[in-house]
């Protein structure tokens, strides 16, 4: 579905990647892993069009083109709800932007709130419900927009372990009942490990891929496999080994 060939990122003198390669597989849940500040959040800028890249190019199913802007829905790591409206008017910002007919949007909505656990909260304000339950409203925002390619960064950063595993579980429907592919960012081995199909190991800046791991295990998965532990200890020992490897 797409391809980043040699993508290179610079800022004030500075290299934040560097002939930078992924390929994402149509219907495939992606994650991208790696050291704190690397440029993680800056690719999905890039890839967003919230600035030019210097290098490089990007292909849409094989087809050259400039940025993932209407391609692909962005959930970030804050919920960005607006206050002043209601969860279902949040979630319904897409279809007010894009100019579909809202009695169709607010009945898919509606259907959202069901499938993924916030029915009857519909008329609630982002104030009057639990951090989880935002993330669950703007990830009904997130499907609201329509498209093949949702890009995922650390949206579940935020929450105690409990709603985060729950949460974990949703962001599987994504793939698997609602047929997107996924392009996610996290800081988490375990989550990584938990949803992916491939993971990309990312170095330390300059920003490269370091080891891309392809993960042919059914889901839910165990994270006492042996092959999962097998492969989180080969993550956490080339991490280790970047970080080290850093100018101090």
């Amino acid at each position: 579905m797409l391809q980043v060939c040699s993508i290179t990122k610079s800022f004030k003198g500075q290299t934040v990647f560097s002939n930078l390669d992924l390929t994402v597989g149509q219907g495939r849940f992606h994650v991208m892993i790696g050291p704190s500040g690397c440029g993680k959040s800056t690719l999905f800028d890039g890839l967003t069009g919230v600035f030019p890249l210097d290098e490089g190019r990007l292909l849409w199913k094989g087809e050259p083109f400039a940025d993932l802007r209407h391609h692909a829905a962005y959930m970030q790591q804050k919920d960005l709800l607006l206050p002043w409206f209601s969860l279902l008017n949040n979630a319904l910002l897409p279809a007010k932007t894009s100019g579909q007919d809202m009695k169709a949007a607010n009945d898919r909505a509606c259907r959202l709130f069901e499938r993924l656990g916030l029915k009857g909260y519909e008329s609630h304000y982002a104030n009057q419900v639990s951090g989880g339950m935002r993330q669950r409203c703007a990830l009904v925002r997130t499907l609201m927009f329509n498209r093949d390619l949702i890009l995922l960064d650390e949206p579940l950063s935020a929450l105690d372990t409990i709603t985060r595993r729950s949460l974990q579980s949703l962001l599987l429907l994504l793939q698997t009942e609602f047929k997107k592919t996924i392009l996610m960012i996290t800081h988490d081995i375990e989550e990584a490990l938990f949803l992916a199909d491939e993971i990309y190991l990312l170095s330390a800046r300059p920003m490269s891929v370091s080891s891309h791991y392809v993960l042919d295990l059914p889901k839910p998965r165990n994270s006492h496999d042996p092959v999962l532990t097998a492969i989180k200890a080969n993550m956490l020992e080339k991490l280790e080994g970047d970080l080290n490897h850093e100018p101090g």
